[in-house]
């Protein structure tokens, strides 16, 4: 028994319209610039969605060189701040085209 060829040409289609939109969505995603701080913003950190780091602000007055522990807290902070704003952002932009694939 064959099935319908224009239906399966449709098919096809929207799954070549579906590929090139998600490509449009992910090239966006990866120019998007994020910013994540730390506590008070001591830390600035941004990134593309690419998780490239474009950009490290730290402010002076965090600056201490006998507590330099103080400093490597608030940069992590800022990382998993900044990370987790591009994991949301690419899970909301993205996820609209692998919800109830699985």
């Amino acid at each position: 028994m064959r099935g319908n060829p224009g239906n399966m040409a449709g098919m096809m289609k929207k799954m070549q319209k579906l590929q090139k939109e998600m490509k449009a969505a992910q090239a966006q995603l990866d120019e998007t610039e994020f910013t994540g701080q730390s506590a008070n913003d001591y830390v600035t950190i941004k990134m593309n969605g690419k998780r490239e780091v474009t950009d490290l602000t730290i402010k002076p007055d965090v600056i201490d060189p006998d507590d330099p522990d103080m400093l490597e807290d608030l940069v992590i902070e800022a990382i998993n701040n900044v990370l987790q704003t591009v994991d949301q952002q690419t899970e909301q932009t993205m996820g609209q085209y692998t919800r109830g694939l699985m």
